[in-house]
């Protein structure tokens, strides 16, 4: 499998964090829809696992993709030199069993609770 949207249109990044953000970019109108309680947990979950491991949310977000066997290699896009290192990093990040099981547990649809209303 190959994600196209493997930063979920730039939502992965922590930069769109409220309704607020969503003029942020172009792209801030597709990303509307993950600002929901299963989308916060993410966020949360790859913050942690960011301040862990000293790096960006979108670095976790790639290398937890690259994680996966069924993932042959996620797509993703830079705009600027800094976005581009965060996702070249990706490539040389290994998360550890409980960074993937926190990722996991936060992206399942099933372990979802009410964060907001």
């Amino acid at each position: 499998m190959i994600p196209y949207y493997s930063l979920a249109r730039g939502f992965l990044t922590g930069k769109y964090r409220s309704e607020n953000d969503l003029s942020k970019s172009a792209r801030g109108g597709g990303v509307k829809r993950y600002l929901n309680d299963r989308g916060y947990l993410i966020l949360n979950a790859l913050d942690e696992v960011a301040v862990y491991n000293e790096t960006e949310p979108s670095t976790v977000a790639l290398a937890w993709l690259m994680s996966r066997p069924e993932i042959a290699a996620p797509i993703a896009s830079a705009t600027t030199i800094e976005q581009l290192n965060e996702l070249v990093n990706a490539a040389y990040l290994q998360l550890d069993k409980d960074a993937i099981l926190l990722l996991d547990t936060a992206s399942n649809y099933e372990s979802i609770l009410p964060l907001h209303n």
